[in-house]
């Protein structure tokens, strides 16, 4: 093969060798997930972007406050946004976290929770995208409901009644001077789920589904805090 011949040949594979690269990194890049920056405050929650892609979006979380908070999306339920799709909590005032969610078309609620506490102040977002019988299914669980123990009282399920099937997280906060747990019977009397012994001062949960209608009963089991009134009972209708 004369020489000139070679040379045209093997600078027109190197010249292909970039295109082919830019090509794979395109790709890449499309594939990517989106990125949402959210502020957090004690009094607000600035949601960067509020008219998202559906896929994977990683919302990228900043306290600027001066509470420990907690943020959650939440998806549309029976006509309220009390659906938990994704949450990260314990994001102390000056510190970030990053949430990952799986989203698909729809509108959501996004919710900053200064002090970890109530409702949150809460944002809607949009979701472009298909809808389907996935985006039921996309939850951690149905509901929160949150319960207090102190010595020796626990308080937050008054009033409460389930669904069968639903998928409760029961979010137990210590406000007494010794441990604490939260333990759930069903209605023949067998433990379901528990939130294990919490510290004074600090908080845990556990996601419990309750399986059948009837009466549920619920106490702390330690050290006999249950016979100091440390029991409850609540519904599970059909």
């Amino acid at each position: 093969m004369p020489a000139s011949r070679t040379l045209t040949l093997v600078g027109t594979a190197l010249l292909a060798v970039p295109f082919f690269a830019a090509c794979g990194g395109s790709s890449d890049e499309k594939g990517s997930p989106s990125t949402v920056a959210i502020t957090a405050t004690d009094s607000t929650c600035e949601v960067a972007r509020t008219a998202l892609p559906a896929g994977e979006t990683t919302f990228a979380v900043t306290n600027k406050g001066s509470k420990v908070t907690e943020v959650y999306v939440y998806g549309e339920r029976d006509g309220a946004y009390t659906k938990v799709i994704s949450e990260v909590e314990n994001i102390g005032p000056g510190t970030s976290r990053d949430m990952q969610v799986q989203l698909t078309g729809g509108t959501y609620e996004v919710a900053c929770k200064p002090g970890q506490r109530g409702d949150g102040i809460r944002q809607k977002i949009t979701v472009a995208g298909g809808q389907g019988a996935e985006h039921e299914a996309e939850g951690r669980y149905d509901r929160e409901v949150k319960v207090t123990a102190k010595d020796f009282t626990l308080t937050g399920l008054d009033g409460f009644t389930g669904k069968i099937g639903e998928k409760i997280e029961f979010k137990l906060e210590n406000a007494g001077t010794v441990d604490h747990e939260l333990e759930i019977f069903s209605p023949d009397g067998k433990e379901i789920g528990e939130v294990s012994p919490v510290k004074p001062g600090a908080t845990d949960e556990a996601v419990i589904t309750l399986p059948t209608a009837g009466t549920y009963t619920y106490k702390c089991g330690i050290d006999g805090h249950a016979d100091h009134g440390m029991t409850g009972s609540f519904t599970v209708q059909g």
